[in-house]
């Protein structure tokens, strides 16, 4: 049985907090979307130069801010990516309100230093909080939670 906490409407279920294997899947869902929409842009962009190390930079860059601008949008309007969207995830502030745009900013921008050495900074950030928060989560004051029915 789930606890209940209390709010201002009385009494609801408390947070589900969302680990490393859930979240790695949304962020898995949301790089195959990106890398799609960031390899179109790639080939129309780079797609003329011969010199693969311009390429590589090209589409890493395109790659990275695409990424990031996607996280900022879909969860400063809509509180999840799509990846998190299909898992049932929200991002909320740590009372259980709805995320706003400075939010989202700043937990997005601070995925650089949780992405580190393939994401194992955010993952030991999550590991050892009780609210399974990474840095930006808890620099913003969100958490990821399955969203409630």
């Amino acid at each position: 049985m789930q606890a209940q906490v209390p709010n201002q409407m009385g009494y609801a279920p408390a947070m589900q907090y969302v680990g490393v294997g859930s979240r790695f899947l949304a962020v898995l869902i949301d790089a195959i979307i990106v890398g799609i929409v960031a390899g179109i842009i790639n080939v129309v962009v780079a797609g003329g130069s011969h010199d693969a190390a311009t390429a590589t930079t090209v589409s890493g860059s395109v790659f990275g801010a695409l990424y990031i601008v996607y996280t900022i949008v879909m969860e400063g309007t809509m509180g999840a990516t799509v990846g998190k969207l299909a898992l049932g995830l929200r991002v909320v502030k740590e009372d259980g309100a709805p995320i706003g745009w400075g939010d989202s900013i700043i937990r997005n921008l601070l995925r650089i230093v949780d992405g580190l050495v393939a994401y194992l900074v955010g993952a030991i950030f999550i590991w050892n909080s009780p609210r399974k928060q990474r840095l930006g989560d808890r620099i913003a004051h969100t958490v990821v939670v399955k969203k409630q029915r």
